[in-house]
């Protein structure tokens, strides 16, 4: 089966997982997902993630999700561009989750990074996601 938006299927797999206090949730492997999942983990939102190759040469991701007080860390997860309906933002112009206590995922030329990492560096790019 042909899938339209790959990032979008991995947020909501994460978030589906975390409903059902999953600990482990698979999702297939890509460049993207893989820049987005180290983002997370370094904001704390993920415990860690592995690759696990297959033998006919698929790749996939085990994501270990984080749970405080038997809650999960993720409250709400959101893909914000989408295939149909791309969203970009300048440097003065990322938008904010929360204020500030979420975070915003961007594409930029320097790669993918967190909006306050974003601001840092004064580049803008593709809005992905947004996470609290």
């Amino acid at each position: 089966m042909a899938l339209n938006d790959p990032l979008g299927d991995m947020l909501t797999r994460i978030r589906n997982a975390q409903m059902r206090r999953k600990t482990r949730v698979l999702t297939p492997g890509s460049k993207l997902r893989a820049r987005v999942l180290e983002v997370l983990k370094a904001e704390g939102y993920i415990r860690d993630y592995m690759t696990v190759t297959h033998p006919n040469g698929r790749s996939e991701f085990e994501i270990e999700l984080k749970y405080f007080d038997g809650e999960p860390v993720i409250r709400e997860i959101a893909r914000v561009s989408k295939p149909g309906r791309r969203v970009y933002a300048g440097v003065g112009n990322t938008p904010r989750v929360s204020n500030g206590l979420g975070i915003t995922i961007i594409s930029t030329p320097k790669g993918v990074m967190a909006d306050h990492d974003a601001r840092e560096q004064n580049v803008g790019g593709e809005v992905l996601c947004t996470v609290f």
